[in-house]
């Protein structure tokens, strides 16, 4: 008799980011603090000129330092409604 073997524990199960695309980041981003807040917080061109989704998610996707910081504004800002007690932030799955 073959026992199949035990699938290790996820490593992601843990992780804020799992299961979240890039645009449903970006989205949660901009509906907590508006396309102007995002552009100070992160200085780059398609938070700033002309700001959209699309723009923003094919800069990210080319440009790994600039996704890193969006992710850890992510994070940074689930931090900020959890302990401010709000829950979940806006447009957040």
């Amino acid at each position: 008799m073959h026992t199949p073997p035990s699938s290790p524990p996820s490593t992601q199960t843990r992780n804020p980011l799992h299961g979240l695309t890039l645009e449903a980041i970006v989205t949660a981003l901009v509906a907590h603090y508006g396309w102007a807040g995002l552009g100070e917080r992160i200085p780059v061109r398609c938070f700033i000129s002309e700001p959209s989704v699309a723009s923003s998610l094919k800069f990210l996707r080319k440009t790994p330092w600039a996704r890193e910081k969006v992710e850890s504004l992510y994070l940074f800002m689930l931090r900020e409604t959890r302990r401010a007690g709000s829950g979940r932030p806006a447009g957040d799955i």
